[in-house]
């Protein structure tokens, strides 16, 4: 398909062709700049983990949620209790079928009492959601003009401080607050998905062109480069962050099989898939674990994992980290074999290679990058 025919289209996709990119990439009826041509994978993740990244992420699907009955709404369609979560504070949650299978992950930002905004990926969310306002003061609806700009690196607050409207160092990780970003309105919100600090800036499709130029100019002289797509599937990768619905291969698995456990609070009163949660928590039938396999490159998804002669599970996300050199994975396996250590062989396309179970992240295992020690 052309990339001018899908439903979607980022503002800036003049400058990502200007870069070298195909816009080959597609994710929620958006072309993506997969790859530039400038620059490769391995030097935009040596970018973001020394310096800062640049990445337009305006493919995440984004929702307002407004009205007296909004948190009502989200807390009857999320496992994660939306009472808990302050003005100016974020948290991942979970949307589960009525069977407590996962149908799609859910990044909720309240702006005020009654003013969420949700941002979610390639699941089924808009195919539920109206069933959850029905009879409710609250209504939800599609937000296709914000763009969102996810400067990510070590110096993404030096590059972004002296031209903010409000003190950056203030944002602690997964809270947010309005302000002018080089004198234009925004929301800058501390977080991202490449294991390193970072800030996502969300501003209106008339002033992303600018706001992208500018803060790669004000990013220069730090090493600041545009990274695509294929750095934030590996800088991701590397720290262990799942993508759905790639990291749930069977696809009807809980929290508790992909390590979101932490996003369901079976504290709150009814909510969608409860019930099926709280028998399931008893019924683990697979485990989410972190490889190391002996390539040097990365193997395909889907590969097999064998031991002693027999299947049992596949390997997910993969990429071949020249940061860490090691080919890495994730990988679903039966909970008996998710000890760290244990060893296993991937068969692949590319041929049969001995692996074994880590700790995850792969790296920062303490997430130290994006939690600090003197903010925890």
């Amino acid at each position: 398909m052309n990339p001018a025919d899908l439903p979607r289209q980022s503002i800036l996709n003049e400058r990502h062709k200007a870069l070298g990119s195909k816009l080959d990439g597609e994710w929620n009826g958006m072309p993506l700049a997969q790859t530039y041509g400038g620059s490769t994978t391995d030097e935009e993740v040596a970018a973001t983990r020394h310096s800062a990244g640049l990445i337009d992420v305006s493919a995440l699907r984004l929702i307002n949620v407004k009205g007296p009955d909004a948190e009502k709404a989200l807390n009857a369609m999320l496992t994660s209790d939306m009472a808990k979560l302050k003005p100016g504070q974020s948290a991942i949650s979970n949307l589960v079928d009525e069977n407590g299978s996962l149908i799609d992950d859910v990044l909720v930002y309240r702006n005020s009492v009654d003013d969420f905004r949700l941002s979610h990926g390639g699941g089924s969310l808009e195919d539920v959601i109206d069933g959850f306002f029905q009879g409710v003061d609250a209504t939800w609806e599609k937000d296709d003009d914000t763009h969102v700009l996810s400067l990510q690196g070590p110096k993404a607050l030096e590059i972004l401080a002296p031209h903010a409207s409000i003190d950056l160092k203030t944002i602690r990780y997964f809270e947010h607050q309005p302000a002018e970003l080089f004198d234009k309105v925004v929301t800058l919100a501390r977080g991202g998905y490449s294991a390193e600090r970072g800030y996502e800036v969300f501003c209106s499709a008339a002033d992303a062109v600018e706001i992208w130029d500018k803060i790669l100019e004000a990013g220069a002289p730090y090493g600041a480069i545009p990274t695509s797509w294929s750095c934030l599937d590996t800088v991701r990768m590397e720290g262990a962050l799942l993508f759905f619905p790639f990291d749930m291969p069977k696809g009807d698995e809980t929290p508790w099989e992909v390590g979101a456990d932490w996003t369901v609070d079976l504290s709150k009163p009814a909510f969608h898939g409860k019930e099926a949660l709280e028998r399931r928590k008893n019924e683990i039938r697979t485990a989410n674990v972190g490889i190391e396999i002996d390539a040097h490159e990365a193997i395909e998804s889907g590969a097999k994992i064998v031991k002693d002669g027999k299947e049992i599970g596949t390997v997910n996300s993969t990429a071949y980290s020249a940061h860490l050199m090691k080919s890495i994975a994730l990988g679903s396996v039966p909970p008996e074999f998710k000890a760290w250590g244990t060893q296993f062989e991937v068969v692949s396309s590319l041929g049969t290679f001995p692996a074994h179970v880590v700790r995850t992240p792969f790296y920062d295992p303490h997430r130290i990058r994006t939690h600090p020690l003197d903010e925890r």
